[in-house]
């Protein structure tokens, strides 16, 4: 038995409930923390499960952000200084990665004792357990007319990744390295893989890799 929602009893649901069913709706999703540090020297990390790939050449990544009417600290640093970093979560750290989300007047990298690194002379800041660590410079942001989310688009200046983690074609064992996926706003997940498979094409057999 399936329950049904449609357009209008959806907007007419308690705005708590529809914030977190529509937030869920995509499935499991991608989870980074985004370090920044702005030109007055103060750090800032936040969770971000609106991180998606763009394209390969050249490397390119987009972020979505709520509408900016309120302070967004982390937006407000990229377009400031033109830097950021991404950084994977593991089990180690998530309930620390998760209270970054909570206001605070300072540095979230002390506030939440999670220790900031930086590689190659890089502007902003990195967590240094995260197993998975991108620097990106600022591309370009678009403002989605449907709704006034901001989309941010950058570009991939440095990888650092756990070699435990790095498959010899390049593509990456996330079991391996322990990235965590998130559903929603609040719930976390492991991820276990259950196969890889072989390029798809008409009248052949799959086979797993």
């Amino acid at each position: 038995m399936m329950k049904h929602f449609d357009k209008a009893s959806l907007l007419e649901a308690e705005s708590s409930f529809r914030r977190d069913l529509v937030n869920s709706l995509s499935g499991y999703k991608s989870l980074n923390l985004i370090g920044t540090k702005n030109n007055k020297g103060l750090t800032n990390l936040s969770p971000f499960s609106q991180v998606f790939h763009i394209g390969a050449s050249p490397p390119l990544v987009g972020i979505l952000f709520r509408p900016h009417t309120v302070e967004r600290h982390t937006l407000e640093n990229i377009l400031e200084t033109g830097f950021f970093t991404l950084n994977h979560i593991t089990e180690d750290f998530y309930k620390a990665a998760h209270q970054t989300a909570a206001r605070y007047a300072g540095s979230e990298f002390e506030a939440v004792s999670l220790e900031e690194e930086y590689l190659e002379d890089f502007h902003a800041p990195f967590v240094k357990l995260s197993p998975v660590k991108l620097a990106c410079s600022f591309v370009e942001k678009n403002t989605l007319q449907v709704n006034g989310t901001e989309m941010v688009i950058g570009s991939i200046e440095h990888i650092w990744v756990a070699e435990k983690g790095l498959l010899p074609d390049g593509s990456l064992d996330l079991q391996a390295l322990g990235t965590l996926t998130c559903s929603g706003l609040d719930t976390y997940y492991t991820g276990k893989k259950l196969s890889r498979l072989s390029y798809p094409k008409p009248g052949q057999i799959l086979k797993e890799i």
